[in-house]
């Protein structure tokens, strides 16, 4: 096996690095702590790496004093908790006069792969004189007891595909500050092709068949390789059939006792536990997302229907069978996506009269978030029953305002209770990433 572990370590010296475009992720090492990128599979962890390599190649340290390790490689599949030593015994054995002399920089690219790597990468850092930068596809990575078996010794970030700034910089066009008419018009109709592609790196500028192909393997790989796989799932077909009603149904709700019901429909005996181990595991792999009802008790929060996001709205689009999927549910999605890579709590709210706001946003410090999504406020019903829903939450809520995205409008509503803010969905992505930022 350290053969094996030294011929990836020289091959990786003379590896081009594709570094794409620059992420607006900042990670911040800290001495003596693991830096970890999480997030969903082909979201650009990896190529972030690169990116911090380069950066590190700038300041003028040496390619060789990068240990690198992609644990997805299958010349890896052997590699036990046991025998990761041999990883650092592979290296010294390369570079012999490194060892405690100079920093090595180690980036090991989706480490969950070897089961129990904690004690390894907290060994590392305690023994040896280096900087650790991990990546993985599984949210246990900033659980308590990762954190526990680290000892502290771990930072962790998130990464989603591309926001909508991260494409606009992808495409060349500049964001920042007052939008000129005819910046504004570059970035409407780059928005239009956002909400064609998504934010996976990788299909952007893909034509539609390939981007639909290329998210489709995507959706396979997240089931067989980060769910079947990595939890020995022996029912893969009654999770399969429950990923894809889920991304059929994204924004709206639904109960564990409704899915049970689902998949029993179709011949499946997967039992209640089974089911919520299948939505835990879809989380946990940046997949799919589960939003609560607000509820000061968290009893009432966990019994009342829950509501469901997909990590990119253009995915939903590639692998949905289309009978359900509509566009101000995907106009939903695309919200609940850009309010989750800045905040981990998002919840939905109801009025005391039933009526339904999409999400409410506790923000550190600052009034919560209020936020409906809309397609358009064109129909006069459809205008009444959403500025109705979010009056009422503002109202009991104690807001002064609230906002409604829609696909392409724009406008103030002054209301007995406050000001709604009617915004085109391009304008909200633009200035919540600037105010996150």
């Amino acid at each position: 096996m350290i053969e094996t572990i030294k011929s990836i370590l020289l091959d990786f010296q003379e590896m081009r690095l594709e570094t794409g475009v620059p992420r607006r992720l900042r990670i911040k090492t800290v001495s003596g702590k693991a830096a970890v990128c999480i997030g969903v599979r082909r979201s650009g962890k990896s190529t972030y790496m690169f990116q911090a390599m380069e950066q590190l190649f700038s300041k003028g340290i040496p390619r060789q004093n990068i240990l690198y390790l992609n644990f997805f490689d299958d010349r890896l599949h052997n590699l036990q908790q046991g025998s990761l030593g041999l990883i650092t015994e592979a290296y010294y054995s390369l570079y012999p006069e490194k060892k405690s002399n100079e920093t090595v920089y180690c980036f090991f690219d989706e480490i969950q792969a070897v089961p129990g790597w904690e004690p390894f990468i907290d060994r590392l850092l305690r023994t040896e004189k280096c900087e650790v930068y991990l990546t993985g596809s599984s949210a246990r990575m900033l659980s308590k007891e990762i954190a526990t078996q680290m000892r502290g010794r771990a930072l962790s970030w998130e990464m989603f595909p591309f926001s909508f700034r991260e494409f606009l910089d992808y495409k060349g066009i500049e964001s920042e500050g007052a939008l000129s008419t005819k910046r504004r018009l570059l970035v409407q109709k780059a928005f239009e092709q956002y909400w064609e592609t998504g934010g996976f790196p990788e299909v952007v500028g893909l034509d539609r068949n390939l981007r639909i192909k290329t998210h489709q393997e995507y959706f396979h790989a997240i089931l067989f390789r980060d769910l079947v796989e990595r939890h020995d799932v022996s029912h893969p077909r009654a999770l399969t059939d429950l990923a894809h009603w889920l991304v059929d149904n994204t924004a709206s709700l639904y109960s564990v006792n409704g899915l049970t019901g689902y998949l029993k429909s179709l011949g499946h005996k997967a039992p209640k536990s089974a089911v919520s181990d299948y939505l835990e595991w879809f989380e946990d792999a940046y997949f799919l997302f589960t939003v609560r009802i607000f509820d000061a008790s968290l009893a009432r929060s966990n019994t009342n229907p829950k509501k469901v996001y997909c990590v990119d709205h253009a995915l939903v689009t590639s692998v949905s069978s289309g009978i359900l999927v509509n566009y101000g549910h995907l106009l939903e999605n695309l919200v609940f996506t850009a309010l989750r890579r800045h905040h981990p709590e998002i919840y939905y709210y109801k009025t005391k009269i039933g009526r339904e706001v999409d999400f409410v946003v506790p923000l550190r410090g600052r009034q919560r978030m209020l936020v409906q999504a809309c397609e358009s406020l064109a129909e006069p019903q459809t205008r009444k029953r959403e500025t109705a829903a979010l009056s009422e939450a503002m109202a009991e809520l104690g807001l002064e305002a609230g906002t409604i995205v829609t696909r392409n409008e724009d406008e103030r509503i002054d209301t007995i209770g406050g000001i709604i803010e009617v915004v085109p969905a391009w304008r909200f992505l633009l200035n919540l990433s600037e105010s996150m930022e």
